[in-house]
């Protein structure tokens, strides 16, 4: 992704919503992008699909490469094959992706067609649905074919989701707050499944969260993401140990330590700014305890940190 620009034209300005992000992905590597609400994370991964909500918004500028192709410049129906085909997505509530009306069986059993055409035996489609569903570890699959959505646990159409995301052997799949409504120990085997998964047929992850223990499972590289643009990436280690930014630390400093007694648990004083209404400079200036005035006035530039780690801070110049 080269300098994704993503818009909303409203009545009352314009929200910038994805405002310059860059990054890449390697093949079999799990990318975190991580920041508070609001901070753009869910309409970059919706911008990767050209699925930018309208009336008001559009990507003005950038590039999206998959396969050495930019995705911008293809066509709604060649978008309509690489969607759900060669990039899949999961969405946190598995129920807005769930039609409420047709059996479980149904809907995995139609992605299946659509990949290998309707002139695959109604018992091949129907076996290999069974696959799929003994695949994300839900049980009596078999009996399971004929329950509708709203008969299913939150974890176990979770998992319904990711079979559907997964029956096409997608080459990237984003996941996006994919484990917020579970339960830990149903997150953890979710999150192990998508490394079984991931292990097996060497597709590229994007996981979008706001949970840093999920990302130290999950993740090999992490971008950190405030007002629409990225403004720290590094080695998921490397943040960990090394974080550059302020908001990265502080960030860091709000996760609770089990190994240390604390008399208050530690938070970011503020809000993240109204995209509409951006401040000049440094978006992170107004809750950053190391400002100086040049961070008012000047966006700071990408600054190499080591190897693979950068940050745009003015502090690091």
């Amino acid at each position: 992704m080269q300098d994704l620009k993503t818009y909303f034209f409203t009545r009352t300005g314009v929200v910038k919503a994805v405002d310059g992000m860059n990054f890449s992905l390697r093949e079999g590597e799990t990318l975190g992008i991580v920041g508070e609400s609001g901070c753009g994370k869910s309409m970059t991964a919706l911008s990767i699909l050209r699925l930018v909500p309208a009336p008001g918004g559009r990507i003005v500028g950038g590039k999206i490469l998959f396969e050495r192709e930019d995705l911008l410049e293809k066509s709604s129906s060649e978008m309509q094959e690489i969607r759900g085909g060669k990039i899949c997505m999961i969405l946190q509530d598995p129920m807005t992706s769930l039609n409420p009306v047709y059996s479980i069986g149904n809907q995995l059993m139609e992605t299946i067609r659509a990949e290998a055409g309707d002139g695959l035996p109604a018992r091949s489609t129907w076996s290999r649905a069974i696959e799929l569903l003994g695949k994300v570890n839900i049980s009596s699959p078999e009996v399971r074919m004929g329950s509708y959505p709203h008969q299913m646990s939150g974890g176990m159409r979770q998992r319904v989701v990711g079979a559907i995301a997964i029956s096409r052997m997608p080459k990237l799949l984003i996941a996006d707050e994919a484990t917020t409504s579970l339960d830990a120990t149903i997150q953890l085997q979710y999150l192990n499944l998508l490394n079984d998964i991931q292990a097996e047929t060497g597709m590229a992850m994007i996981f979008i969260t706001h949970d840093f223990g999920i990302v130290a499972k999950m993740c090999d590289r992490v971008l950190l993401m405030y007002a629409g643009t990225g403004v720290e990436t590094a080695d998921m280690r490397e943040l960990f140990n090394n974080p550059a930014h302020p908001y990265a630390q502080a960030l860091m400093q709000s996760v609770p330590s089990v190994d240390k007694d604390v008399d208050y648990l530690y938070s970011i004083e503020g809000q993240p700014p109204a995209l509409d209404k951006l401040p000049p400079g440094c978006s992170f200036a107004p809750r950053c305890p190391y400002v100086f005035d040049r961070c008012h006035q000047e966006f700071p530039p990408e600054v190499r940190v080591n190897e693979g780690h950068s940050a745009r801070c003015w502090r690091l110049v």
